[in-house]
């Protein structure tokens, strides 16, 4: 298990710490600037410092920690074993593949362990070619067998997957799968893609500023943010304020009222049902978002429920198969609802600016966050 605590102040921020285990892929999610690729040359030994303090190891072994500032162990990178994948290859021009390749691998290695691994790699036939004659996800693909040649403790990939084209990017995804059905090692992603940490990886980190706000499942994480700053960062667009009170005896078990307020008057305010979790006292104020793929809408009313809201729609912007939909409630018009919605099936709705539409909103898509005091 690769295990991870890094601390350093300057001149490059860094708070972060996460595990990631045997056979697991862990992606680094955060904005430019966030630290994602700092903290992997941390771990790869490639950024060191007397300010910079904490652990990384890779085992219980004493020979399996390669930094600890408390007890002087600063491995430098060649005794750290990591295989790095750059985003732009970082492959020698002047090198044949397999000259490339051979220099991360054992001196001893025969030609038949390179012959093997790239056809493992689906690179048969191209080992005398230099990077100017492979295609992006050819050189890739070289980079990733370069870094499987130092036989890794840790895969390091930043961000590999950027610098190609679609179809490339979904072969190289392949590999990727292939390779850990393959290869039980930690493997460790940084990439600015949600769309790509929540297909690729088992658990994600979403770092700001150096800083590891939130580590779980990309589900979880991305519904289910612990912060307004982790909503913002992984794109949330429906993000409110109000207060909630825990559940009363006229509520229901398990539930209670949210109070979602008119921030511009003060005078207006819709009460939905939602989860009560235990966790907030009443009356708190709070922070709150829905997740879109929960919510319905229709043109008619269905059964009253204070959870359906008759909205207006004040935009529709089409984007292919799916439109940008936004919605003002009539009891709050300063506040309004953005959802990706079917362009299809708003065209069945006839929706289009003006129309009333009826938003369904289960307690189950509402997630509620503290506000953070001072």
């Amino acid at each position: 298990m690769l295990q991870v605590s890094l601390h350093n102040e300057g001149p490059i921020r860094l708070h972060a710490e996460f595990d990631c285990t045997r056979g697991e892929l862990l992606a680094l999610v955060g904005p430019s600037g966030s630290g994602k690729t700092s903290v992997l040359r941390a771990v790869a030994g490639l950024l060191q410092g007397s300010g910079l303090r904490g652990r990384v190891s890779v085992g219980n072994a004493a020979s399996d920690c390669w930094f600890d500032s408390a007890h002087g162990i600063r491995l430098a990178p060649q005794q750290r074993r990591v295989g790095l994948v750059f985003q732009h290859y970082a492959l020698f021009p002047h090198l044949t593949a397999i000259e490339n390749v051979a220099l991360a691998a054992h001196p001893a290695r025969a030609a038949a362990y390179f012959d093997e691994l790239f056809e493992r790699m689906g690179l048969a036939g191209l080992q005398r070619r230099r990077p100017s004659q492979l295609s992006g996800g050819q050189q890739q693909r070289v980079a990733l067998a370069r870094a499987l040649a130092r036989e890794p403790q840790v895969l390091l990939l930043d961000e590999p997957f950027s610098a190609v084209d679609a179809p490339t990017r979904q072969a190289l995804y392949h590999e990727l799968a292939a390779l850990r059905q393959r290869v039980a090692i930690p493997m460790v992603l940084v990439t600015h893609d949600l769309n790509e940490a929540r297909r690729l990886a088992d658990r994600v980190v979403i770092l700001d500023a150096g800083e590891s706000l939130q580590v779980g499942p990309p589900a979880r994480v991305f519904a289910s943010p612990r912060n307004a700053r982790v909503a913002e960062l992984v794109g949330i667009q429906n993000h409110f304020q109000g207060r909630f009170f825990s559940g009363s005896a006229a509520d229901a078990p398990g539930f209670g009222r949210l109070v979602w307020p008119d921030l511009a008057t003060g005078a207006a305010q819709i009460s939905l049902r939602v989860v009560d979790k235990k966790r907030l006292d009443d009356g708190a104020a709070v922070s709150w978002v829905v997740a879109g793929e929960l919510l319905d809408i229709s043109a008619q009313a269905g059964a009253p429920s204070a959870n359906t809201l008759a909205c207006t729609v004040r935009e529709v912007l089409p984007l292919g198969e799916i439109s940008l939909c936004t919605l003002v409630p009539a009891q709050l018009p300063s506040q309004c609802i953005t959802l990706n919605l079917s362009s299809a099936a708003l065209r069945q709705l006839g929706a289009a600016p003006g129309t009333l539409l009826y938003l369904q909103i289960p307690p189950e898509a509402v997630h509620i966050m503290p506000v953070r005091q001072g």
